[in-house]
């Protein structure tokens, strides 16, 4: 990969690791339901007018947009609102990896393999450390709703497949139209109508921010530039720098807020880490070394 790629890809990580933080900053004074909401309101609007719809059908970009902008960062949202530190959300939310595999097996009948199965029980040993945390930045509610979140990128991850796409950049405009309603009507159901009566009210220069730098720099321009290098270089190029998203999470909610990062924390952020290496590279390297021999 050229330098500038490299440069590039390393960023979008930054920008998708800190993004926790950042929902963290804009839920200070907005409901989690409308936060999410205006995200993806302003992903899909005006950009739907000029960006040409996928040729994809049309029960794809329902379903992604519902599991993406509802599934994915609604229960996100939720489950810092509910306390989970932004540092424990991003690492917890990359469990996603290895449910992917599972649905790959069921639904796709794709192969687990022994790395594979390797990788998913040293992440269960993470995400057990993690559940014993106890310095306040691990909460039942905020865990269960970050699981619901990785569940639900999973299945993310099995449509985009299924629906075949070239275009993400159009397929994430188009199916953005599909999450507000939905957020609006949760926001609705939880906390009734002061949520948008008192809308304008609590809608700080801070939440303003946290809005934009959802839409624009983390959904938009993240997804377009990770797109791209996907289309430009081999995906075993591409995908391991994912690996950066915890550790830009963990470090941006250490700097912004002042995060605790106990022992615990760093064996299960080394641990869910690992798992996600030897899921990435563990086949590569066992067929290598096998071959060797």
């Amino acid at each position: 990969m050229k330098q500038n790629d490299l440069l590039l890809a390393v960023l979008v990580t930054f920008i998708w690791g800190v993004n926790f933080s950042v929902i963290k900053l804009g839920l200070m004074s907005l409901d989690p339901f409308i936060l999410s909401a205006m995200r993806f309101l302003l992903c899909a609007l005006p950009l739907v007018f000029f960006v040409k719809k996928p040729k994809v059908h049309i029960k794809w970009l329902i379903s992604y947009g519902l599991l993406f902008g509802v599934g994915l960062w609604g229960m996100v949202s939720l489950g810092i609102y509910f306390g989970m530190s932004a540092g424990m959300a991003s690492l917890v939310l990359q469990m996603s990896a290895f449910l992917t595999v599972i649905l790959g097996a069921v639904l796709l009948d794709e192969t687990i393999d022994i790395t594979k199965k390797i990788a998913f029980a040293i992440s269960l040993f993470g995400l057990l450390l993690i559940i014993s945390v106890t310095d306040g930045s691990v909460t039942a509610f905020g865990l269960i709703f970050v699981l619901i979140a990785a569940v639900s990128l999973s299945f993310t991850n099995i449509i985009i497949k299924k629906a075949g796409t070239k275009n993400l950049f159009s397929f994430m405009v188009w199916a953005s139209l599909f999450s507000p309603i939905p957020l609006f009507v949760l926001a609705f159901i939880t906390h009734g109508q002061i949520v948008f009566t008192n809308f304008f009210d609590n809608l700080s220069n801070m939440a303003i921010f946290s809005i934009m730098f959802q839409v624009y720099p983390t959904t938009l321009l993240g997804y377009w530039i990770w797109n791209t290098l996907l289309h430009k270089y081999p995906v075993s190029s591409v995908a391991p720098l994912s690996l950066l998203i915890p550790i830009f999470g963990i470090a941006g909610s250490y700097f912004i807020f002042d995060e605790k990062i106990g022992l615990i924390k760093i064996v299960a952020s080394g641990l869910i880490i690992l798992a996600l290496l030897i899921n990435t590279f563990g086949k590569r390297v066992f067929l290598k070394k096998y071959k060797g021999v």
